[in-house]
């Protein structure tokens, strides 16, 4: 086996027991981005140069016997919307596509404290307005299970990465769903935080409030190797939690003991993929069958999260990528005068989506209708999270489709944005609630394409979520951790 084809665990011991050099393990993955990204178009910025030059500063501290992180030599791709210092990092947009940072993100410097070799930064849906990575400025990325299959958004370029062995690790962000859905896409393991468990500091917002940044990686003990990476309490940002975070990677240890499961009816609704539903309920069966009970349960607000969401998040986004008028930083289209200047630079800058959103949210706040719109928004959303409060008191997790259906075709939901927002309806309330989330793969459907489920747990609960995963993984039937990218022309890789 190929040290590419490897779990970031296992490249971890190996490093440990010097089987390998970090920079052995980083050339294996440079070569595995040379074959494979012309197909796939996982990344924005290849960063091959760092990447070595990290690697073999780890090897020359482990032989003189430096006490190294367990992932010190391990490689991670990141989302091109976490800032890098000195390396440009352009969200995907137009409007940043020559922006270079003075400083790095708070997660950034903790992957290098710990030694990571970064491989390079992420495709993603501009600004991560989006569920498939077709709304990139620059160029749509493919699943790689399916080459004319959407990767899910907004994170589809680090799930495409880890997915075909170009990166074992991944850092992306989600703020409706957007590490969740394309980790179902493709096949992975994809966790959202608690809101506030990591920082946000550096992360370009989106939607500030409902923002954040998580691992996707083949298995959850990588998950659970990079969580104690990047998660706890920083002072940078306002909103992060002042809690002690627990070693994730530890917890994974033990039985499962009378767990208490929900599963969410609006989640396995009418209309969601039979495939999808039952590769779920085999899931939810087999913990059944190991000791939990299994219970159905219905969030009575569910069913207006989709509409919360989409005001909530483009309001935060009209206030947010309002900083984008070419006079600080970004592209500047120049004008006559400063509203020319203005409208040109945003006009050009920004992509149909991000500008629709923008006008979504600007209108929501606007004079006269703040209060019909936004304001409503936000209560159906404290009403939402007293659902979870309530169920939470009832069961230790709730559990549902990750998304109504497989991965779908490039092209087949660009021309409309309404049935591209609902492929994340599965997604949307956990965030809203601020609550942790997981999907987990739940199988492989008759195409061939990878199907995930979703878990959900109380507020800093990520490391049962890692745990119930690692258990299914154990229990589970066995199928591919990673696929053979079958190209249109013949032939794999």
């Amino acid at each position: 086996m190929e040290l590419y084809q490897k779990t970031a665990a296992n490249l971890s011991l190996m490093l440990q027991k010097k089987e390998v050099s970090s920079v052995e393990v980083v050339q294996s993955f440079l070569d595995r981005i040379e074959l494979v990204e012309p197909h796939v178009k996982a990344f924005i910025t290849h960063t091959p140069l760092i990447a070595l030059e990290t690697a073999s500063a780890v090897d020359k501290k482990r032989l003189l016997g430096e006490d190294l992180h367990p992932l010190a030599g391990v490689p991670i791709a990141i989302k091109d919307n976490l800032c890098t210092a000195g390396l440009r990092t352009t969200c995907a947009s137009r409007i940043l596509e020559n922006f270079i940072p003075p400083y790095d993100a708070t997660v950034v410097e903790a992957i290098k404290r710990a030694g990571m070799p970064l491989l390079g930064k992420t495709n993603m849906d501009e600004f991560a307005m989006g569920s498939s990575t077709e709304n990139s400025a620059f160029f749509s990325t493919a699943n790689p299970w399916n080459l004319d299959k959407v990767p899910g958004g907004s994170s589809g370029g680090s799930a495409a990465a880890v997915s075909t062995g170009m990166a074992p690790l991944a850092l992306g962000s989600d703020t409706g769903g957007s590490i969740r859905q394309p980790a179902s896409f493709c096949g992975l393991i994809g966790l959202r935080p608690t809101y506030g468990r990591v920082s946000r500091y550096g992360l370009i917002a989106f939607a500030s409030s409902l923002d954040q940044i998580g691992p996707l990686s083949l298995t959850a003990h990588d998950s659970a190797l990079l969580m104690d990476v990047v998660a706890g309490y920083d002072p940078l940002d306002s909103t992060s939690l002042p809690e002690a975070v627990p070693d994730y990677a530890a917890g994974l240890e033990g039985e499962i003991k009378k767990l208490r499961v929900g599963v969410i009816k609006q989640n396995l609704a009418d209309g969601f993929n039979p495939e999808v539903k039952a590769a779920v309920l085999k899931l939810v069966a087999l913990l059944g069958a190991n000791g939990a009970e299994i219970d159905e349960i219905s969030l009575p607000l569910a069913d207006y999260g989709l509409g919360a969401y989409y005001l909530i998040a483009p309001s935060e986004a009209s206030s947010n990528l309002g900083r984008y008028d070419g006079v600080r930083y970004g592209y500047n289209a120049g004008g006559d005068n400063i509203e020319v200047m203005f409208s040109r630079t945003r006009g050009e800058g920004f992509g149909p989506e991000v500008k629709r959103r923008i006008i979504i949210g600007t209108y929501a706040l606007s004079a006269g209708y703040y209060d019909a719109y936004y304001l409503q928004a936000m209560k159906v959303r404290t009403l939402i999270r007293r659902d979870y409060e309530a169920a939470f008191k009832k069961f230790d997790l709730l559990v549902g489709a990750t998304t109504p259906t497989p991965a779908f075709n490039i092209g087949e939901k660009a021309d409309d944005p309404l049935q591209m927002y609902l492929s994340d309806i599965c997604n949307i309330n956990d965030a809203l609630a601020g609550v942790p989330s997981l999907s987990v793969p739940s199988g492989i459907d008759s195409c061939g394409l990878p199907l995930g489920m979703q878990m959900t747990a109380p507020p800093s609960r990520e490391g049962l979520l890692l745990k119930i995963a690692g258990f299914l993984e154990q229990k589970r039937d066995p199928f591919p951790l990673r696929p053979r990218v079958k190209l249109s022309e013949g032939g794999e890789l």
